[in-house]
Formats: structure tokens, C-alpha cells, sequence
């Protein structure tokens, strides 16, 4: 469903991705890992052609440089770090513009957008809110808000930055699970960039770790989230436990104090 090959993203003079190439299978969830200023939203950035890039990105098999914008938002739902959130627009309203791309020019949304927004609203819990405007939200409120508006726009590609940075543990977990049961419902494509490294390894089907914008290392959680591996690209603070259920654990340690 996502190619990349050759892709290479610069600011100035400095190399943000130097060339790397890969794929993302339909139906797969493919976890960005790495340090800060690997290179992770800058991926999702060319995915999305949000930044110029040199090299080949396809999305369904077609470059896109060839789609239109529209087309583009049909195929792919972007949750960004940062998303722009009209402080005096509703919960409704917000998760609305998911479906933009489906409403026609000069047209305005049908019952279908609206019971597509509804129920994709009821799915995050945010029911009770949708009259809310957003500046009356908490943080994690928002992030779901976010989520929710991405996954009402019902393309076959789901780009996430970050999506839990916000929200707290158990809450991150009920999203991740929520994302997943809606990949395997609708067949998604998921590529999401995730700091906290136990989830990625949970949920995700496989990581890829950038550092310094090339590819490390790419395969199953096992085979990435190692002592060796992770020490090497996020220093020696880094360790890998085996919980009594067999998941991989990856936790901080403190200096030896003395």
C-alpha cells in the first residue's frame, strides 16, 4: 500500500532522510522508531507531501506527486503532532472535516457523513462532548478528537504521529486498541510514529528504527527491541524486559549511584 524508495528529504543544508527505501504492506502496522530528529515525522511528512522530497513515494501503487490533493486525502488520514484546532469549532464539527474529502465542491455533507461522524465519535468515548467547543477540551480530550476525525475521513491509510503523546497510560492503550480493532475491521494500513517503545512493540506488526535518517534496523519487535540495538541508537539507560506474559517491556534506568 506505502513505497518509498531513494527518499531523501533535506532542510538547508542539512540531510533530514538520506535515501532510504521500504514498504508497507496493505493491511499492516508498521511502527516508526528511533531518537529525536531521526527522521520519524519527517517520513510521514513526505508520505503526505506535505514536504518536498526527492525519490519515488507511492501510495496504492501510484506516486504521490501524480494525485491530486483530493485524491490524496481519499487514500490518506494524517493525525500530526501538532494538529490546527479552531478553538471556537465543536467536537461535531471538527470530526466533520474528516469527510471532506468525500463531500463534492459546493455540496454540503449528506446523512452519511453525519452517521459516519456520530459513530466514529461514540467509538472514542466522546459522545457526551460533541457540543464542546475545543478550547473547553483537556489535552487528551483533543488528541482524541483528533483521532476521531482522522478515522471518520475512512481512508485505506492511517499516518500517526505521535497519537498518544497526550494522553495517559491507560487511555493510550485504549486508543492503540481501538486503532487496531478498526485496522482489522476496515483493512487499514497503519504507520504510525511512537516514542514509547513498549506500546510499539505491542501493537505494532513491525518496526523500523531510524537514526540519523537511514534505516537501522527493520523487522519484528523480538528482533528490534534488544539491549544491544536500543543501547546503540538511545544510549545506555536503555533496557529490554521479558514480562511473566512473554511482552517485552522497555524501561529507563537511573546512573549507578555512589
Amino acid at each position: 500500500m506505502i513505497g518509498f524508495d531513494g527518499l531523501t528529504v533535506r532542510y538547508g543544508d542539512a540531510v533530514a532522510l538520506d535515501g532510504i527505501a521500504g514498504q508497507v504492506a496493505d493491511g499492516e502496522w508498521l511502527g516508526l522508531i528511533g531518537p529525536n530528529g531521526a527522521g520519524k515525522t519527517t517520513l510521514l511528512g513526505a508520505i503526505t507531501r506535505l514536504l518536498p522530497f526527492n525519490g519515488v513515494v507511492t501510495v496504492g501503487g501510484k506516486p504521490v506527486t501524480v494525485l491530486r490533493r483530493r485524491e490524496l486525502a481519499r487514500l490518506i488520514a494524517y493525525v500530526p503532532q501538532r494538529p490546527v484546532l479552531p478553538p471556537d469549532m465543536t467536537v461535531g464539527e471538527y470530526v466533520l472535516l474528516g469527510r471532506t474529502a468525500h463531500i463534492g465542491y459546493l455540496r454540503t455533507e449528506t446523512a452519511t457523513d453525519r452517521r459516519v461522524c456520530a459513530e466514529t465519535i461514540d467509538r472514542l468515548d466522546l459522545g457526551a462532548m460533541t457540543d464542546r467547543m475545543l478550547r473547553a477540551m483537556s489535552g487528551g480530550e483533543l488528541q482524541r478528537v483528533v483521532l476521531a476525525r482522522a478515522l471518520a475521513q475512512e481512508a485505506p491509510v492511517l499516518l500517526l504521529d505521535e497519537p498518544t503523546s497526550a494522553l495517559d497510560l491507560g487511555r493510550r492503550v485504549d486508543a492503540l486498541e481501538l486503532i487496531d480493532q478498526m485496522r482489522r475491521e476496515r483493512s487499514l494500513t497503519v504507520l504510525s510514529a511512537i516514542h514509547d517503545l513498549t506500546l510499539a512493540g505491542q501493537f505494532a506488526d513491525r518496526l523500523l528504527l531510524l537514526s540519523a535518517g537511514r534505516i537501522a534496523v527493520s523487522g519484528a519487535a523480538p528482533d528490534v527491541l534488544t539491549d544491544a540495538i536500543l543501547t546503540r541508537h538511545f544510549g545506555p539507560s536503555i533496557q529490554v524486559l521479558t514480562t511473566d506474559t512473554g511482552d517485552l517491556a522497555v524501561v529507563s534506568r537511573r546512573a549507578p549511584r555512589g
